[in-house]
């Protein structure tokens, strides 16, 4: 069997090209079309920061009761900071991609997504030229979601993507995505956040989801802001939330496979999970200057945002992180940095395990062979667990060490 992609689900073409805003040649132009107006659900970024196409994309999203054509994709360039001029040239990507589709769709049935330097104007003369080429060369195949995935990134290193099917009686539903993230990665993404204007990074967290389901724009909606805080809201590079993260998931209802019985949704949110959070992990195990990814596992929490907060306080320490790209079962770092966190938390009570072995337990150190905890800590993936034991909230946050590496990226990233 072909493997799947982002094209899989019927009723959706993509196109891509590079118009010169990377400065290396590869894609930096994308399009991602459905062949006719389909459900659609986004969630994004929650800065105060926010970036052109994200006002841009949020009106076109309420605009359209939810029902898009398509998205439009520039990587080199967040078009942040950029002031009314940065919204009108957001505005014009809508209008040239819905030309580009040559089928009479209009420009806010588009949403415009943008990544790369912050406070830069788009150069629209490339953009318009790559759009245009973008829509001549839109296709189904395997090879157009592979230009279309690499066409999003920026200082990833790989292209992120994951699929899957589920059967509804006879029928398949096919869910797939693609995604870019690598630096300045702590998405706080929601259905809704507040309109201000526009500071300086790079980088961003997009993902781009397909679907040939038959789903209510309403339905989708609650079921992607579901799906996002288990996956994209739960990974962290540096938990710089960007101006411009956006996840975007589009429904054709190509299959002709309704979801509204609850077996169905449950079906459908299943899948969902499934390929938001191999898409996040896939961000993690490519982090700026990653060795590993580190999975941080907190269970008995008093509540579930003291879980989430534990989570993040441990996997955001640079201590911890640094210690984890040393392979340091230094475990006074992650009880020290639980206890930063400002949620009810009792060391007296906790245990903390390094990839499966007890380190501390009830306020005390346990004795461990910390050779042998060292060199597990040396592979692709590494277990945080602490137990909290004063409820019953869990939470799991991925993230990745911090290398020499990660500093040299972003310090000659502009320059």
């Amino acid at each position: 069997m072909p493997a799947l992609h982002l094209l899989s689900p019927r009723g959706f073409r993509a196109g891509a090209v590079y118009a010169g805003l990377k400065s290396k040649q590869t894609p930096d132009v994308a399009l991602l079309v459905a062949d006719r107006p389909a459900a659609a659900a986004a969630v994004f970024t929650t800065n105060k920061v926010v970036a052109a196409p994200v006002i841009v994309g949020r009106e076109h999203l309420a605009n359209t009761a939810g029902r898009l054509r398509g998205v439009v994709v520039n990587a080199g360039n967040a078009n942040a900071c950029t002031g009314r001029q940065g919204e009108k040239d957001a505005r014009r990507m809508c209008q040239l991609a819905a030309a580009a589709t040559h089928d009479h769709a209009e420009p806010e049935q588009f949403l415009p997504c943008s990544t790369g330097i912050i406070g830069h104007m788009l150069p629209m003369d490339k953009l318009e030229r790559g759009i245009i080429e973008a829509g001549l060369n839109l296709g189904d195949s395997p090879e157009h979601a592979s230009l279309f995935a690499d066409a999003i990134l920026t200082t990833d290193t790989k292209r992120k993507s994951a699929a899957t099917q589920f059967r509804i009686g006879k029928d398949t539903v096919t869910l797939a995505g693609v995604c870019k993230g690598s630096g300045m990665i702590g998405p706080r993404m929601a259905l809704h956040a507040g309109r201000s204007r526009p500071k300086a990074k790079h980088a961003t967290m997009l993902a781009f989801l397909t679907t040939d389901a038959d789903i209510s724009p309403v339905q989708l909606r609650k079921l992607l802001a579901r799906a996002t805080d288990g996956s994209f809201n739960a990974v962290t590079v540096d938990d710089h939330t960007s101006t411009n993260d956006t996840a975007v998931l589009l429904a054709s209802a190509a299959s002709g496979v309704r979801i509204s019985s609850p077996p169905a949704i449950k079906s459908f949110t299943a899948s969902l999970s499934e390929v938001c959070q191999s898409l996040a992990y896939q961000i993690a195990a490519d982090g700026e200057g990653a060795t590993k990814v580190v999975k941080i596992e907190i269970d008995t929490a008093a509540a579930p945002q003291a879980a989430e907060r534990i989570a993040r306080a441990i996997a955001n320490s640079p201590l911890v992180k640094c210690a984890m790209h040393g392979n340091d079962p230094n475990w006074g770092r992650i009880v020290s940095a639980a206890g930063l966190a400002g949620v009810p938390f009792d060391p007296d009570k906790c245990t903390l395990t390094l990839q499966g072995t007890p380190v501390f337990r009830a306020g005390r150190p346990l004795p461990f062979d910390a050779a042998q905890v060292s060199q597990s800590l040396a592979a692709p993936e590494v277990a945080v667990r602490l137990s909290c034991r004063i409820g019953n909230s869990a939470a799991t946050v991925w993230t990745c060490d911090l290398s020499k590496e990660y500093v040299t990226i972003n310090a000659d990233y502009h320059t």
